[in-house]
């Protein structure tokens, strides 16, 4: 209208949002909340933005409301409550606390306003600047002495950059990290607004993935287990790392290309692994794959 009409012949009246009002009843503020769209939309977008931030309001539509939302955080985004908020403004409001599974096995009908995802224990964050999501991180490829490691086994901060680059984490998308070690790759994808999974198969290597996601304060889910085998129970990402995988890594990587949305990343140790994962790059049914040597000392390669 503004631009048929211009904005000078418009009157203008606002109103209070349900995302305001939703978080008002809860004594919250509302600014450096993630604000994301559900309706008509892929709800995997605001799943994804659940899981990575505290603070996340999602408006809801047919098909993707309180029960959808809470069934795709079940067992994926520990520690979360979800805040159902109805008819907001009217005699029949209601402002409800459950878990992601009891949001899941209600019926919620047609008077759902907005739904609060939150971490309760962070919440009340300090005091913002700038409104809206977390700004980015300044650094990216911190040096290997910010994070726990064992033996220096650990994807260097160059290789690191590299991966982070063909990667590119953000908001509303889903890295794997296959290998995870110290979880570094998977932190900085969480550090840059992504939801990350983390695939180890030591139990000392998993947490030490949650004792570094801890320090560098981020959310990664973590999955104890051997690839490609865990993997099957895994939602879609939108990229992968893969980090390791010895014998296992063609089927590794044939698996996580053929899920993957957008691209795989592949760090080895050595050069001679390089042609097993070139071609299975090449394969019709793959997605785009990268790869880097990580060996320290190496000379370095990347295939596209």
């Amino acid at each position: 209208m503004a631009e048929r009409f211009s904005s000078d012949t418009l009157d203008v009246r606002p109103g209070v949002s349900s995302v305001a009002t939703a978080f008002a009843r809860l004594g919250l503020t509302w600014d450096d909340a993630v604000v994301v769209s559900a309706h008509g939309r892929d709800l995997r977008t605001a799943v994804n933005a659940c899981r990575a931030h505290p603070k996340v309001a999602v408006l809801t539509g047919p098909g993707a409301g309180p029960a959808e939302l809470g069934a795709a955080l079940t067992h994926r985004a520990a520690g979360r409550v979800l805040v159902v908020a109805s008819a907001l403004g009217s005699g029949a409001e209601r402002v409800e606390r459950v878990t992601p599974a009891e949001a899941a096995a209600r019926d919620w009908g047609t008077a759902v306003n907005v739904v609060l995802c939150l971490d309760e224990a962070r919440v009340l964050g300090a005091v913002r600047t700038v409104a809206g999501a977390a700004v980015g991180p300044a650094q990216w490829a911190l040096d290997e002495r910010e994070f726990e490691h064992r033996d220096s086994m650990i994807t260097k901060f160059e290789v690191r950059a590299l991966a982070l680059a063909r990667l590119g984490p953000r908001l509303g998308e889903l890295v794997w990290d296959v290998g995870s070690g110290s979880g570094s790759v998977a932190v900085e994808c969480a550090r840059l607004g992504a939801a990350v999974t983390a695939v180890e198969k030591t139990r000392d290597g998993v947490e030490r993935i949650r004792a570094n996601a801890e320090a560098h304060g981020v959310d990664v889910h973590t999955v104890h287990g051997a690839a490609p085998t865990v993997l099957s129970d895994l939602d879609d990402p939108d990229a992968v790392f893969v980090g390791g995988g010895g014998r296992e890594l063609p089927a590794i990587v044939t698996a996580c290309a053929r899920r993957a949305r957008r691209t795989v990343v592949v760090a080895m140790a050595a050069l001679d692994r390089v042609p097993a994962v070139r071609g299975l790059s090449r394969r019709p049914d793959s997605r785009s794959t990268g790869c880097c040597c990580s060996r320290p000392g190496s000379r370095r390669c990347r295939v596209t």
